[in-house]
């Protein structure tokens, strides 16, 4: 966990910083974190980085267009040591906060984990920027951010009694069933999907998100929020077709025993990461291959009861690319040529 003096440490980075980006990943618990943080200090600009697993190079060009002083980069566990030597030369402070795994860090970096702490914990990254800004009003915000990242907060309980339309005291038990049977858990999905477009219309909702005063304005469909729930509703018809299909694909399964549910697709959009939740709140009993292409490469989202962070490291050994994330959810990239043997390892091993 963060000691209470790392929390006003970081704090005082914010303070300090006259004009802020915050790197954030784009999800909802990246995206909430940025929210909370930006709506505390009320200045900077929010850039969603849709690389993986890391913060790469192509995101250089940002440092020169935006001018930052300081950069805080959000749940995001790389950054290349080529944008972090880009940012040194440019003078940019970086602020680092993150739940992965520990990264070996260069020393001029503010690196926050709470993985570091005693006790050591891997809260989401929402958490933490929720107890950094201490902003009851934007409780919300960090509910949306957890509970997306399968994790339910201390506040939870607290959060369902002030609002038991949106979620319930049964629900803080259980994050899959928080995600999946409640308001709550639609808005995260509406806000994973609003992602997921072009940077122009998310600049737009981050703007609408920053502005907002509550959660009932997201909820209420309106002229302020119509460009989220285009999105959403657009996003989501595919979505839909993709988990129907998986159903069934498992459903037709006739071994039993067997352990692996893979499913792959093509497409615009890239979802695995939604769908292999999902897939695995319906199959929690089945470690979840979820394998999406485009073109030559291939991003696969994992998840499990067990540790398959550790299964796809050593399912991934002799195939050239990158894997990581979470105990029980994680992630790999690598090229369409090795997702045949990709599978193969995991059922082996499995």
């Amino acid at each position: 966990m963060l000691s209470e003096k790392q929390i006003q440490d970081f704090r005082e980075l914010l303070e300090q910083a006259q004009n802020p980006v915050f790197f954030f990943d784009n999800d909802v618990d990246g995206l909430s974190s940025f929210l909370l943080l930006r709506r505390f200090c009320r200045k900077g600009k929010g850039v969603a980085i849709k690389t993986f697993p890391g913060l790469d190079t192509s995101y250089n060009r940002k440092l020169h267009e935006l001018k930052p002083d300081y950069i805080f980069v959000l749940d995001k566990p790389i950054i290349a040591q080529d944008f972090i030597d880009e940012a040194k030369k440019l003078n940019i402070k970086i602020v680092w906060l993150d739940h992965h795994p520990i990264q070996e860090i260069d020393k001029e970096i503010y690196y926050f984990n709470p993985l570091q702490g005693k006790p050591s914990s891997n809260e989401p990254v929402a958490y933490w920027t929720y107890k950094i800004s201490g902003k009851k009003e934007d409780q919300w915000i960090a509910m949306l951010g957890c509970l997306a990242d399968w994790f339910i907060p201390d506040f939870s309980e607290e959060f369902a009694k002030e609002n038991p339309g949106l979620f319930t005291i049964t629900a803080t038990k259980d994050p899959a069933k928080a995600l999946y049977e409640t308001e709550l858990g639609r808005l995260a999905k509406v806000l994973s999907f609003a992602l997921k477009d072009r940077t122009t219309a998310v600049v737009k909702m981050l703007r609408i998100l920053i502005n907002i005063k509550g959660i009932q304005e997201l909820i209420k469909e309106d002229s302020k929020t119509i460009p989220i729930y285009t999105r959403f509703k657009q996003i989501d018809r595919r979505y839909s077709k993709y988990l129907e299909k998986a159903k069934q694909i498992s459903k037709e399964i006739k071994n039993k025993d067997k352990k692996l549910l893979f499913f792959q697709y093509a497409g615009q959009f890239s979802l695995s990461g939604e769908l292999a939740n999902e897939i695995y709140y319906n199959f929690p009993n089945k470690v979840v291959l979820v394998a999406y292409i485009k073109g030559s490469k291939v991003n696969c989202s994992i998840r499990g009861k067990i540790d398959v962070r550790t299964l796809v490291a050593r399912a991934m050994e002799g195939i050239e690319g990158t894997s990581g994330g979470h105990k029980n959810a994680c992630g790999a990239s690598l090229g369409i040529e090795d997702l045949p043997k990709l599978k193969d390892n995991m059922n082996k091993l499995l």
